[in-house]
């Protein structure tokens, strides 16, 4: 039986499996996918306190290679369950395992566009993060799509350090906030293209322009720009959780600063939980205060 169990590898699980391991406590790692998270796939992270530039593969295989010298565990699974208990018995799709505590890192998906290449582009000029990877486009241009106050809010950010920043919405009105809208609508670089939706990327080993196509009258341009960031929003990776821990309504783990869900002895951290502000640091900082307070319900 393992004292803490961490469902997710990425930044906040990986801390939390750092500080619980230095706790003294025995830690397993479920991933499904691939170690590090989403920011393993990253070009450059140059937001992270004390770390002036770093890939995101080598900031992740970082957090990795030191949990894995404290003697934390690791295994691929998808944890799809929870049966409380004493000890509290986690369902996964390559078995049973049983712990005493356990943290919910599983991260959320940024919604893509589904756009032909749109992968392949990620991180060459197509990102899903204007506060993260602005910055790389300093005094060039960049656009951004979506309609919420997430897209309005990244594009605010791009005004302050882009040349330009065309806006693009499928829809006449913004979804966001009102004031947020007029404030985004009156900053003398942005432009709005409204009714309007990307119909293809263009680039070859990196983005250079995008087509835009005109919902109403079907005309199509095209917006020769080096930066697209899509801001459709996120889906926390929590299906398999429903039932079992409280949700809010977008399915985020209902869970405060102190990371402590509905159901006693499990935590939540990372994106994956309610918050205003999902970056790396956050991830981190949710990390810590989890695997602090799993230990101390571990025993």
């Amino acid at each position: 039986m393992t004292d803490i169990l961490i469902a997710g590898a990425g930044c906040a699980g990986l801390t939390a499996a750092i500080y619980a391991a230095r706790a003294g406590k025995s830690v397993l790692v479920l991933e499904a996918e691939s170690m590090g998270g989403q920011i393993a796939s990253s070009p450059r992270v140059e937001n992270y306190p004390g770390i002036p530039s770093i890939s995101g593969l080598d900031f992740a295989d970082r957090l990795f290679a030191q949990a894995e010298a404290l003697g934390v565990e690791f295994d691929f699974a998808r944890v799809t369950g929870l049966r409380p208990g004493s000890p509290m018995t986690v369902l996964t799709d390559a078995g049973e395992r049983t712990c005493r505590s356990v943290i919910l890192a599983v991260g959320a998906r940024h919604r893509a566009l589904g756009l032909a290449r749109e992968q392949e582009l990620a991180g060459k000029g197509v990102g899903y993060c204007a506060v993260c990877d602005g910055a790389f486009y300093k005094g060039r241009a960049a656009a951004v799509v979506g309609g919420g106050s997430a897209a309005l809010q990244s594009a605010e950010y791009l005004a302050s350090v882009c040349s330009e920043v065309t806006l693009i919405h499928r829809r006449d009105t913004f979804r966001g906030e009102a004031a947020l809208a007029r404030r985004v609508a009156a900053l003398p670089n942005v432009r709005l293209a409204l009714d309007t939706v990307v119909a293809a990327l263009e680039g070859e080993t990196a983005l250079t322009g995008l087509v835009l196509e005109n919902k109403k009258t079907g005309a199509r341009t095209r917006l020769a720009v080096p930066a697209l960031f899509i801001a459709a929003g996120q889906t926390p990776d929590t299906d398999a959780l429903r039932g079992l821990v409280a949700l809010d309504e977008a399915g985020y783990i209902a869970a405060g600063e102190d990371c402590r869900t509905s159901l006693p002895g499990v935590f939540a951290a990372g994106d994956c939980r309610t918050k205003a502000v999902r970056q790396l640091t956050t991830a981190a900082a949710d990390g810590a205060v989890a695997a602090l307070a799993a230990c101390s319900w571990a025993g």
